[in-house]
């Protein structure tokens, strides 16, 4: 079914909306959420929160692009359910692997709090915007969905360490992106 009919379709309050979002992007946000927790149930909770809560804010909403919607509401809620599970010393998962990855570039704790910060996403969108788009890609796929470096290397069809080194490059030409607008010092 096409996404404006989706939309429509919650626009109605017809619960028919959900079954057609989950039977179109339920690997999409399986996906998103699985690399952020590593666990399968964790991750179908998640999911079924992100149906709830795509139900609860269409409308008023009306997203111009459903997959990314949804994309952002599973993010939300996966790296909410990362802090909670963190806090109770269960295990970190992917997700902390790749912001242990930047804390290389970004040494304040509070960086961790607030990633999704506006200020902090359009410098770093402003960064993003001068790689080349293969590495853009990469680090994308790495920081903002959590792929893993073997699930990239992959995808790209590039070997391990050439993967390695792009994020290093990367991450050390956004620590001196960071300096430069004075996030950090």
């Amino acid at each position: 079914m096409e996404d404006f009919k989706i939309i429509e379709l919650y626009f109605n309050r017809d619960e028919k909306a959900i079954k057609e979002t989950e039977k179109k992007y339920h690997n999409y946000c399986f996906s998103i959420a699985y690399n952020i927790l590593f666990n399968n149930e964790d991750t179908l909770e998640t999911l079924n929160d992100t149906y709830l809560a795509t139900w609860n804010s269409i409308p008023p909403h009306q997203p111009s692009n459903l997959a990314t919607y949804l994309g952002k509401i599973t993010r939300r809620l996966s790296l909410n359910k990362l802090r909670l599970r963190k806090a109770d010393k269960r295990g970190n998962g992917q997700a902390m692997l790749s912001f242990d990855e930047l804390e290389g570039c970004i040494k304040d704790n509070s960086f961790k709090e607030n990633i999704e910060a506006q200020y902090l996403s359009d410098i770093i969108n402003d960064f993003l915007r001068d790689l080349d788009q293969t590495s853009r890609k990469i680090f994308v796929c790495r920081y903002y969905y959590f792929d893993s470096i073997e699930d990239i290397s992959k995808r790209f069809n590039f070997s391990i360490s050439k993967v390695k080194m792009n994020l290093k490059r990367n991450r050390d030409k956004l620590k001196d992106h960071l300096l430069k607008e004075g996030i950090i010092v």
